[in-house]
């Protein structure tokens, strides 16, 4: 049997962030393979992480693993400015999460770097927590609840009388997704199997019929057409580093009066100034936020209005999202470096597109990118 090759003679892995916790052996796995690289959280802070790639501290690692969300995220966005400063040969980036708004994907592929995030991992728990959106949005559960602690009587009894008025069952009702990926079709067979809700939605790609007839989806190419039949607007699309808002004026103008808005994707798609005023003027009944644009602040008017639901990007707060994560990252590394393909890429198809195109530079050779994906 041949002997493995000393630590510093083996590929190796950059990992950011906290220890591993849930899968020890895959860890050890990964550690008899390649070398691992485990810089303390001191060194990722922006200009500390910034000068060791300058440096070449590191050396030449061919992947980044980040299993962790909390941590391992200190050096900020992921920019030209820091991609620049990556390694020749490097592969892989496979992170926890599964919005991808704080790295520039394009950027990565161009360096044709393949950037792997948690998908499917958080897809239970962001749908879950959507559910309790869309109860609360129709059913006013924020204002009952709030009148139950205020441990005032005469507030409670105004809620338990006058909160029927204005609630609604989410059956029969039409919710309108933006986004039918993993985590958008989740809520939909949630939503539709629940509450028996009418299902329309709005993407680039159309799920196939199988998957439409499901949930007796109704598929929309054009948002606008959607607008108008939608009782509750829901966001579950990506957003992307520097990208402007979805929710607008211009399109809260579309959608019924008196219809409803949950968020569980990201806070940066929402003009959260243009959702205060369709609230406040009655043109939006009510909206749940489960992300929000200035995190870890909220919108100070939104979070004073009862018929905002808000929760603290808590959507994929679960123990099963978390060991996900986590094997997803290490699984995702390991299968690259072993000349497989990836299980969870984000910008693989615009690594092929620059293949196709004969692109080369940073990480290409002969306009062919090094490894396999």
């Amino acid at each position: 049997m041949t002997p493995s090759p000393p630590p510093s003679d083996r590929p190796r892995i950059l990992f950011l962030g906290d220890d591993i916790i849930y899968h020890p052996t895959i860890y050890q796995r990964l550690s008899s393979q390649y070398h691992i690289l485990h810089p303390p959280l001191a060194d990722l802070q922006r200009p500390a992480f910034l000068q060791h790639l300058r440096d070449g501290s590191w050396g030449h690692f061919q992947a980044i693993m980040r299993p962790s969300w909390h941590t391992g995220g200190e050096m900020g966005n992921w920019d030209e400015e820091l991609i620049q400063l990556l390694p020749p040969g490097l592969k892989v980036y496979a992170s926890a999460g599964a919005g991808y708004d704080w790295v520039d994907v394009v950027c990565l592929a161009k360096h044709g770097i393949v950037y792997c995030n948690g998908a499917g991992a958080s897809t239970e728990a962001v749908g879950d927590m959507a559910l309790w959106h869309i109860i609360s949005v129709f059913r006013n559960m924020t204002p009952s609840f709030l009148a139950a602690r205020s441990m005032d009587s005469k507030r409670f009894l105004r809620a338990h009388h006058d909160l029927p008025a204005t609630s609604y069952n989410p059956r029969g009702h039409t919710l309108g997704i933006v986004g039918l990926g993993n985590i958008g079709y989740a809520i939909a067979l949630k939503a539709y199997a629940a509450f028996g809700m009418k299902i329309l939605y709005h993407d680039i790609v159309q799920k196939s019929p199988e998957q439409e007839d499901l949930v007796k989806a109704e598929f929309h190419p054009a948002i606008s057409t959607m607008l108008r039949k939608t009782d509750c607007l829901l966001l579950a699309t990506p957003s992307t580093l520097g990208g402007r808002p979805f929710l607008t004026s211009e399109i809260i103008a579309q959608m019924p009066r008196r219809s409803r808005f949950v968020n569980i994707a990201r806070g940066s798609l929402v003009d959260e100034n243009a959702l205060a005023d369709a609230l406040e003027s009655g043109h939006l009944a009510a909206a749940g936020l489960d992300v929000h644009a200035s995190e870890p602040h909220v919108n100070e008017t939104l979070a004073n209005m009862p018929n905002v639901t808000m929760t603290c990007h808590t959507g994929g707060g679960a123990v099963e999202t978390k060991t996900g994560f986590e094997q997803l990252a290490m699984e995702n590394v390991e299968r690259v470096l072993n000349g497989q393909e990836a299980l969870t890429p984000v910008n693989k198809h615009l690594i092929k597109e620059r293949m196709t195109n004969g692109h080369a530079n940073g990480h290409y050779t002969n306009g062919k990118q090094n490894g396999t994906y």
